[in-house]
């Protein structure tokens, strides 16, 4: 298949880098909207947030699983199909008009987003020749951080100016241009999609997966929310995961053909590599979550204020993505990019970790720019350690592993989160409540102040003892989550710092520029 040149070039570009930055924007797009959604829908916002929940389990099932539906349906085929039903996903999510009918559609916008993602990439690397694909990796990379950043100021945008259901209509008109300069300008590759016969299909693999990881990203997510152990459905799911997981590592393990390769986790390098990447999702996502929620919850942000003081440092990050790109093809180790990206992200957290609670938004400005750099110095260095010491035949597995992975550790990270902010803030607010008893003279005296302040304000004598009792506990409530959400970011620095010391059982292993655009063609077709 020859190279595409010139104008063919650009529109491949341009159609997948959308297309990925579409999909991640859809990550994290809804988060803003879900007290709206829930209004909209007259559920609870525990209920709405399985619009996220179901995302994430479909991403999470059909990630390990695209290199082999492409390599079946072909992959133009698949890639067009999954845009296909994305597109039409999104549109009866806005017209949604109940909570199980919108997660069903979000469930299948997942399975078609997670094929998105994976195959853009790949396509995208066919259209350079090998010496330029580190170039093309960091374009790509621009979009992976760009992506999830634009989703939260976008759907702040769109919440403050508009209704909910536009979140998933603008993905129409991309959707179908993607779709249309997908069909006309992406070649088929060499027999795609004609040796279908020769392809076992290792159902009983697949049905395993499914039902261990669908479920154990069932219980992450929706853990916190359904007090975890109480839960028979919590306590169901979690017999599943363990039963099924199990199983599919025995099964998979044993068979000639496998859904999955796991036997390339027996190379040393991948197998630690994948510790960080578990480490590097967990950071990724959890911060993601926990930065948003502080800043509207705790410091007074608006969603449209939130998602901009996260934009802005990003750009950095979207900046040194081909730079590193270029670096990496040069020869240079990836090792060094991954201590410093750690140590970055860990000095982000400590610093987000010590804010004042009257801090302004700007302020973040330079703990969101480590946090960027970091990033964008973990990303490709981590894709390329990961097939370090592997065979080529065996890239698309391992990063398919890679990947699986970075995602169970976002929502391994959100879950624990969301505990550790409950557990802290019950702690907290009793250490606050603790230290003003019933009678006490600082207790009499705040409580005085705020009436007088009430009383003069509005005349409201009556009634101002119990409204200063109820603006007291909302400014412990406050205090509460601001130190639990404080607590959060020293735990997320804990994991960097502890996981930095392994990079001494990495492997280095000098490549040839064939073989660094091997692994990362490798990399693209299994992201």
């Amino acid at each position: 298949m020859a190279t595409p040149k010139g104008f063919a070039r650009a529109i491949i570009v341009i159609t997948t880098v959308t297309a990925a930055v579409m999909e991640l924007i859809d990550t994290s797009i809804v988060n803003v909207a879900l007290n709206d959604m829930s209004g909209s829908l007259g559920v609870n916002i525990e209920d709405i947030s399985w619009v996220i929940t179901a995302y994430a389990i479909a991403n999470v099932i059909i990630i390990p699983l695209t290199g082999f539906l492409a390599e079946y349906f072909g992959r133009k085929n698949y890639y067009i199909a999954s845009m296909i039903i994305f597109t039409i996903a999104s549109y009866m999510c806005a017209q949604s008009t109940s909570l199980v009918e919108i997660i069903a559609w979000r469930f299948i916008q997942g399975v078609g987003g997670g094929a998105l993602l994976s195959t853009s990439q790949a396509i995208l690397f066919d259209a350079f020749e090998p010496k330029d694909r580190p170039m093309a990796s960091g374009l790509f990379g621009m979009g992976l951080v760009l992506g999830p950043t634009l989703g939260p100021t976008l759907g702040g945008y769109i919440i403050d100016h508009a209704s909910w259901p536009l979140i998933f209509m603008i993905n129409i008109p991309i959707g179908i241009i993607a779709t249309l300069l997908s069909f006309y300008f992406i070649d088929k590759k060499e027999g795609e999609g004609e040796n279908k016969k020769s392809i076992h299909i290792d159902y009983t693999g697949i049905l395993l997966l499914m039902a261990g990881i669908g479920c154990l990203q069932y219980v992450l997510e929706r853990g916190e929310s359904e007090d975890w152990f109480n839960s028979d459905i919590i306590r169901v799911c979690s017999i599943i995961a363990a039963v099924g997981l199990v199983s599919f590592i025995i099964y998979e393990l044993n068979i000639k053909s496998p859904a999955v390769n796991l036997r390339v986790l027996g190379n040393r390098n991948l197998a630690f590599t994948t510790i960080f990447t578990f480490v590097a999702g967990f950071g990724l996502f959890t911060s993601v979550f926990v930065y948003p929620v502080l800043a509207q919850r705790v410091l007074g942000f608006t969603a449209y204020e939130t998602g901009n003081s996260l934009l802005l440092p990003t750009l950095a990050a979207v900046i040194m993505m081909p730079i590193i790109g270029r670096t990496m093809s040069k020869g240079m180790s990836p090792i060094p990019f991954v201590v410093t990206g750690f140590s970055l992200f860990a000095i982000y957290s400590i610093l987000s970790a010590s804010v004042s609670p009257d801090v302004g938004k700007w302020d973040f400005f330079f703990p969101l720019l480590l946090r960027a750099i970091g990033i964008s110095m973990c990303q490709l260095p981590l894709i390329n350690q990961a097939v370090a010491g592997l065979a080529p035949k065996d890239y698309a597995a391992g990063i398919s592993l890679n990947n699986m992975i970075r995602q169970l550790g976002g929502a391994f990270g959100i879950a624990m989160a969301n505990n550790y902010v409950a557990n802290r803030y019950a702690q907290h607010r009793s250490d606050l409540v603790s230290m003003m008893p019933n009678g006490s003279p600082i207790l009499t005296e705040r409580l005085n102040a705020i009436s007088q302040g009430i009383i003069s304000r509005s005349g409201d004598v009556a009634g101002a003892t119990n409204k200063a009792y109820t603006i007291l506990n909302s400014t412990v409530e406050r205090q509460a989550y601001y130190l639990s959400y404080l607590d959060t970011f020293r735990l997320i620095a804990i994991f960097f710092v502890l996981v930095i010391p392994l990079v001494a059982f990495l492997r280095v292993k000098k490549k040839s520029a064939t073989e660094i655009a091997a692994s990362m063609k490798a990399a693209a077709e299994a992201h």
